[in-house]
């Protein structure tokens, strides 16, 4: 069946942008961002946005839609994606949604478990005590209420560890059982051809993240988010676009939390880590959900476009 549209993903520095432009110069497309730090305006060095140039030449949507101080959700993301998709199909057009936030393919394709909303005072009780103790404190207190979701998750990785203890306060349930508990909502009848680029050789993507971070901090990622602070009175760390890998870092920095030198380690590590979740990811999709190429190969773009070519019928 000729799918609806086209999911191109893979981790962090494994060049989906480049392959998309030259999908977009092979097919009829526009360009879906599925990026969760991409949506925001005035963020543009820390996240490799695409150029005026490759956004005048090919359609992107989902791009510079909100203020950094506001919130995006998976469930935004499916909502506006799925109306996009439909738009682009009636302009004769081919949806190709790029990027690397699994969390947000996943809401797409399959939708998201029914959890409880944020609750932000419960949420700032928690980053409270974690100033006090630190978040592997907190990982610990985590495993004592759930321990099958504290074994999947660094000892700190705030973000997830938050998000956990924050459901248990809110429900007195374990973040575990309510997924298991979930009933998922029906699963959209949109066909997806997806797409994975996966690098054969992680010390390879490791360079290219360090190289990648290296030019971001050359760019002025540390004056960007200078700047988003002084724009936005309204800016705090715990706002999903503060929490985005290298926007943290270098608020923390700006705070004085740690010089340049351990800026870039820290950044470096940090996307380090993002792609060996969004590789771990990947590797879990059953192999019929993925066509799967190796992000390293020479002839990636050509195989892809061959890929593309051949469910299209052209």
């Amino acid at each position: 069946m000729r799918p609806d549209a086209v999911l191109l993903m893979g981790p962090t520095a494994s060049g989906k942008s480049a392959v998309a432009m030259r999908i977009a110069d092979a097919f009829p497309v526009e360009i879906v961002s599925v990026d969760s730090a991409q949506v925001y305006r005035d963020m543009t060095v820390g996240t490799a946005k695409p150029t005026v140039a490759e956004r005048e030449r090919v359609p992107h949507h989902l791009i510079d839609i909100m203020s950094p101080a506001d919130r995006y959700s998976a469930a935004s993301f499916a909502r506006d994606a799925h109306s996009l998709i439909e738009a682009i199909q009636a302009r004769g057009r081919i949806p190709l949604l790029v990027g690397g936030t699994m969390l947000y393919f996943r809401a797409l394709t399959q939708g998201l478990d029914a959890l409880p909303e944020a609750n932000a005072e419960v949420r700032a009780d928690i980053d409270a005590r974690a100033t006090q103790v630190g978040w592997p404190a907190l990982h610990r207190e985590l495993a004592d209420v759930d321990q099958e979701t504290a074994a999947r998750l660094d000892p700190n990785d705030r973000q997830r560890i938050q998000r956990a203890l924050e459901v248990f306060r809110t429900t007195g349930q374990p973040l575990s059982s309510l997924l298991k508990q979930a009933t998922r909502p029906t699963a959209s009848t949109t066909q997806y051809l997806s797409i994975a680029l996966v690098p054969c050789d992680r010390a390879v993507l490791h360079r290219r993240i360090a190289e990648r971070f290296e030019r971001m901090l050359s760019a002025g990622l540390v004056d960007e988010v200078r700047t988003l602070r002084d724009r936005y009175p309204e800016l705090t760390a715990d706002l999903p676009s503060m929490r985005a890998v290298g926007y943290r870092q270098a608020l923390e920095h700006l705070d004085g939390a740690y010089d340049a030198t351990e800026l870039r380690e820290r950044g470096i590590y940090a996307t380090r880590q993002l792609a060996k979740r969004q590789l771990t990811w990947l590797r879990a999709m059953p192999a019929e959900a993925a066509t799967t190429f190796d992000a390293l190969d020479d002839g990636v773009e050509r195989k892809v476009i061959e890929r593309i070519a051949s469910a299209f019928g052209s």
